[in-house]
């Protein structure tokens, strides 16, 4: 049978090189033989899958005519060599003590897509979480909202690189600009090398001769700043809004985090919403019930005159359709259902018990 890549990595057809990598790494990591739980077979599996994916021809072809159309060409482990193959280039094959191998290849093979050791991928910025509340109203039509936050920002002063202005940025000398540095350790299966990011420079590869002033050479500095927000008409209370790249700035120019707004809104007398509609009840007179009128009530757009068709029963409804919440994803807006009550009068004039009486008689 006919292997589906796509369903091996769990991802779509038209899945992007960047969510294919990750569903990859995040497959690799749990399948790992070396991991408690892992599968080797598997392993092999997920690794033949992304060969052919990640690259554009074979991804082509095997779109084209299926596995026939790349078989061959997918070896068993990332970068065409099968896991033997790359057990056997860790030191592994011989299983004897004294056996030197570089835990930073392999690791590079099962995460980086066959690559070699490369510098140290700058750290993104950290995420923030703020609240924001609103009235019931503001929730309902949506508004621009200025948010002040305290956040590390790229440094204005040396637009993040860390140098005093006018200041050389050289090569690390530890490192020799590869921001990583090797290290020789002993284990049970010998003598391990592995890479790990340079601590001279942070893994940047370079250093700065002059630290800037204002940031003391972080690339970062932390300030208030004034982000408008737009608030959807719609949303409603305990969703989340994610303002992209304006949380935490990244260190030395490197991606920044998110912005995560989650929204509590205010609860207004007499109303009470489910989704998009709003519900709320008023007292009508008896006889303005049995003999139809009008009356007045509240809604999102002011005060509305509404009519009472006559013999409306006590808990009967009326619904008031386009004047509710408008709805977040657009078509319109919901409907104000009003639940109708019969007031009761708490003083009775003997008039108006005699008129009740006479009423009384008649039925």
């Amino acid at each position: 049978m006919s292997k589906d890549y796509y369903n091996i990595l769990g991802v779509e057809k038209g899945v992007s090189e960047d969510e294919l990598k990750k569903a990859y790494r995040k497959l690799a990591h749990k399948y790992h033989p070396d991991k408690e739980g892992g599968d080797e077979a598997k392993f092999k599996e997920v690794n033949e899958a992304y060969q052919v994916l990640s690259s554009p021809d074979k991804r082509k072809m095997y779109d084209q005519y299926g596995e026939a159309g790349v078989n061959g060409a997918a070896g068993g482990g990332p970068g065409g060599m099968n896991w033997e193959d790359i057990m056997r280039q860790g030191g592994f094959a011989g299983g004897g003590q004294g056996v030197e191998f570089d835990l930073g290849d392999i690791f590079s093979e099962f995460f980086g897509g066959g690559g070699r050791r490369g510098q140290k991928q700058q750290q993104r910025g950290s995420d923030i979480q703020m609240d924001l509340t609103m009235t019931f109203k503001e929730a309902a039509f949506g508004l621009k909202k200025t948010l002040n936050v305290l956040k590390g920002s790229t440094c204005s002063t040396c637009s993040g690189n860390g140098a005093k202005p006018g200041t050389p940025i050289k090569e690390c000398t530890t490192c020799k600009g590869a921001g990583v540095v090797e290290q020789l350790q002993r284990s049970v299966f010998g003598a391990v090398r592995s890479h790990v990011a340079c601590e001279a420079c942070k893994g940047r590869g370079k250093t700065v001769e002059t630290a800037c002033e204002t940031c003391h050479g972080k690339g970062v500095e932390r300030k208030d700043t004034a982000l408008e927000v737009d608030i959807p008409a719609g949303i409603d209370d305990g969703q989340t809004i994610r303002i992209t790249g304006q949380g935490e700035a990244g260190e030395f120019g490197a991606q920044s985090g998110d912005l995560f707004v989650t929204v509590h809104v205010k609860s207004h007398d007499g109303w009470e919403r489910d989704g998009d509609n709003i519900y709320s009840e008023t007292e009508i007179p008896f006889a303005t019930l049995v003999m139809g009128g009008t009356i007045i009530v509240d809604t999102l757009d002011g005060k509305m005159e509404v009519k009472v068709p006559s013999g409306t029963g006590s808990g009967k409804q009326l619904r008031l359709r386009g004047t509710g919440v408008t709805r977040l994803h657009g078509g319109g807006r919901g409907d104000h259902i009003i639940t109708v009550q019969v007031e009761v009068p708490k003083k009775v004039s003997s008039k108006y018990k005699k008129i009740l009486k006479q009423l009384s008689e008649l039925d």
